[in-house]
């Protein structure tokens, strides 16, 4: 007898059965504690899905909305066999600033063309996940091992860096809270525990808010956060929706972030794999076309590109529960709130120096992800293909090196990427 498309969910009883009982990916909870695990998982990836459209001038208020389409597309398009969340991706935060000119404060101006560029990216990442359906995935581990994917991952962070500290370098009252910030953020991520701790950018971005809010609007030090956008807000009405503008330039810059988006899905199922005991290749071109049409839906209506979240693999891990239902409550409660123009303005009203502060940390926090690839993988660094792989890649993204091509040109990340795949395959030592 043929597998239905979508599994039949057994019901479980109680997540009190037992300590350390694991709910499958196939198995469901009861309703309420469904629920209640759709609303952490919302939770989880609340913060970095926030973050990115607000440092790309983007709408947040959208980007929470077009995540939930996006988790639900992607949950159909693998029929309900893997577990994962789509949030923003930080992947195009970099290029979109560069290909749209972006000044950092408010919304982009010329959010159009950097939506063009993140569907054309979409659309690549479509086309792999068919390629991989029709052949599977060797070719991409063979291309992309380790030491490239995790030299491409820190340069992302060590990319952005110089955005972050920019954006709170212009009064000295700024700077100082910003590191303020990154303390927060830091005393939640070691002294927290348990879903606090797992929180850590949401928790800590809440307690620099409120010690931001007391210092200026309490104690006038600074500006003042202006509260009134939230009181003029309705409490719910349709999100705003921004057109594509289709430039070539834009398109050929953002597309290759595809490759970015492969290697990180591609660990994240390999990680949920891990846990769950279950072997999910079959699935990964699915996987990868689902992401892919999620995030050419997003830039189609003003959206951020969407990638599978870490936040969400973390939640997993901790409680132990992988039922793919969860991540269906969890993409409906991020839809209902993308319809409430109040809530997008609370989001407004986050000071440039407490996401700044924020900023710092998450970009360090990608650059650092990167060398745990290679910790985790064992990546040799006396190898000497490694050392230069590597080292390069730095350099190049750190740098920003651009490549011209005519009218064309290629930022610090794309040509660190493509940089890292031609290096490790020029250097790649004939087998004896």
């Amino acid at each position: 007898m043929a597998a239905s498309y979508f599994p039949k969910w057994r019901l479980r009883a109680s997540m009190a059965d037992g300590q350390g009982q694991v709910i499958a990916a196939d198995e469901r909870l009861p309703w309420p504690q469904t629920f209640a695990m759709g609303v952490q998982h919302v939770v989880a990836m609340f913060g970095s899905t926030v973050l990115a459209p607000l440092l790309m001038g983007f709408d947040p208020n959208l980007a929470i909305f077009m995540s939930g389409i996006g988790t639900l597309l992607f949950f159909v398009l693998v029929g309900g066999r893997v577990p994962s969340y789509l949030g923003s991706s930080f992947s195009f935060i970099g290029l979109v600033i560069a290909v749209s000119a972006y000044g950092g404060h408010g919304l982009n101006p010329n959010l159009g063309v950097a939506l063009g560029g993140i569907i054309a990216c979409g659309v690549l990442y479509a086309l792999i996940g068919l390629l991989v359906m029709a052949i599977g995935t060797r070719w991409i581990e063979t291309l992309m091992p380790p030491v490239v994917t995790g030299a491409v991952v820190a340069v992302i962070g060590l990319n952005l860096a110089p955005i972050a500290v920019k954006g709170v370098s212009g009064n000295n009252f700024d700077a100082w809270m910003a590191l303020g910030t990154v303390l927060c953020v830091g005393g939640v991520a070691v002294f927290a525990r348990g879903m606090l701790q797992r929180l850590l950018i949401l928790v800590g971005l809440m307690l620099a808010y409120v010690i931001y809010a007391l210092l200026t609007n309490g104690a006038g030090l600074g500006k003042p956060i202006d509260f009134g956008i939230v009181a003029q807000a309705a409490w719910f009405g349709i999100p705003h929706f921004s057109a594509p503008v289709f430039k070539a330039d834009a398109m050929a810059l953002l597309a290759p972030i595809a490759i970015i988006l492969v290697a990180e899905n591609l660990g994240h199922i390999k990680a949920v794999a891990a846990m769950t005991g279950q072997n999910l290749d079959k699935y990964m071109g699915r996987a990868f076309v689902g992401d892919g049409l999620a995030t050419i839906v997003s830039g189609s209506v003003g959206g951020t590109g969407v990638t599978t979240y870490a936040e969400n693999i973390g939640v997993m891990a901790v409680t132990k529960i992988y039922s793919t239902l969860v991540f269906v409550v969890a993409a409906c409660l991020a839809i209902i709130l993308g319809f409430s123009p109040k809530f997008g303005a609370v989001i407004q009203t986050i000071p440039g120096a407490v996401l700044g502060g924020v900023s710092i940390v998450v970009f360090g926090l990608i650059a650092v992800s990167g060398a745990r690839i290679w910790v985790e993988n064992k990546v040799d660094f006396s190898n000497n293909r490694n050392l230069i792989v590597a080292a390069v890649t730095l350099v190049l993204g750190a740098g920003d090196f651009t490549l011209k091509l005519g009218q064309f040109s290629l930022g610090g990340i794309g040509t660190a990427t493509f940089g890292a795949i031609i290096l490790h395959a020029l250097l790649r030592e004939k087998k004896s």
